[in-house]
């Protein structure tokens, strides 16, 4: 017999950094392609500037500090393809590269790379423009070349009424205004399935996240009929890019099966919260942001007891 001594990790996989984000990137194809569809070629070149700029100034920063390049690991392209997502086709490049300067440098880098920022760096990014532009990142636009801008479902939402000039179908299909990525629900389940059968995210914290979402808007509809209402809730806005492709970030979110339902619930009760009282139309990124800071406090709620553990009380007598 013979012994092997080894430092842990003790089990391998195959999967490393680079081929789970390229997973991501696959998974997010769909809704891509749709939105070159309904908005124009516009779309692509938005993302692949934003994706492109991401990795550069990864790559810059960590040249300028003299540490290890890791923009070969696909994460900072993420980075660069949510960010886009979550902005109009239409947005300006230049306030599209602040936003990949504040998602890569500050938020990411500053903090000491992948795995070590508290927060998800696109959603970051998001608030930040939403915060410096809100206006410019509001405007909805329809289908380019026309680049009508009009009233997103959400708006009408917000306003507590249904939409009136699209249907529930158009927002499942993603035949409405909004941003890049966000618009076609049917899209964007197609890309979580892909991300779940590859097992590069669970469905605890979508599946938590939108259920939450689901009941609050039953339980609290604000039109006369309660399932029309939840459906609304659910395809509008980026409640489905949320749940699938940020909430589920391996940084920002728990580790424990029990943080990441209390989590995805969290995450849910905030979205309502928001999009019912908010001065904002769309809860989705503040919620997950606000979430992301309290990620240590779920894994200790979710942490599974000891085996053979027995809680001492004050006197000393296990119980």
């Amino acid at each position: 017999m013979k012994l092997t001594l080894a430092s842990s990790p003790h089990v391998h996989s195959r999967n490393s950094t680079a081929v789970l984000m390229r997973d991501v990137c696959i998974a997010l194809l769909p809704a891509l392609v749709w939105a070159i569809i309904w908005f124009g070629w516009r779309c692509l070149r938005t993302t692949v500037f934003s994706a492109a700029a991401c990795a550069a100034l990864e790559w810059a920063y960590r040249r300028l500090m003299k540490k290890d390049c890791t923009a070969g690991d696909w994460s900072a392209v993420v980075t660069g393809v949510l960010l886009a997502f979550v902005c109009p086709a239409d947005i300006p490049y230049w306030m599209l590269l602040l936003g990949d300067a504040f998602a890569i440098v500050l938020v990411k880098q500053l903090f000491g790379g992948i795995g070590m920022n508290i927060v998800n760096p696109a959603l970051a990014a998001r608030a930040f423009l939403m915060f410096g532009w809100p206006t410019r990142m509001s405007g909805a636009v329809y289908a380019l070349p026309d680049a009508l801008s009009s009233a997103t479902p959400m708006q009408a939402l917000h306003a507590s009424g249904l939409p009136a000039d699209v249907s529930l179908l158009d927002a499942f299909l993603g035949r409405i205004g909004g941003c890049i990525g966000e618009v076609s629900a049917l899209m964007l389940l197609l890309g979580g399935a892909y991300l779940v059968v590859r097992r590069v995210i669970t469905l605890r914290i979508p599946l938590a996240y939108l259920l939450t979402v689901a009941a609050l808007a039953f339980v609290f509809p604000r039109g006369n009929d309660r399932l029309v209402w939840t459906a609304w809730q659910l395809c509008s806005g980026g409640l489905l890019l949320g749940a699938f492709f940020m909430a589920t970030d391996y940084t920002t979110s728990p580790v424990t099966h029990g943080g990441q339902i209390a989590f995805g619930i969290g995450c849910g009760a905030v979205t309502i919260l928001i999009r019912y009282f908010g001065s904002y139309v769309e809860g989705v990124s503040f919620a997950i942001l606000v979430m992301n800071c309290c990620v240590g406090f779920f894994d200790k709620l979710g942490l599974p007891k000891r085996f053979g553990l027995q809680r001492v009380r004050k006197g000393g007598d296990a119980s």
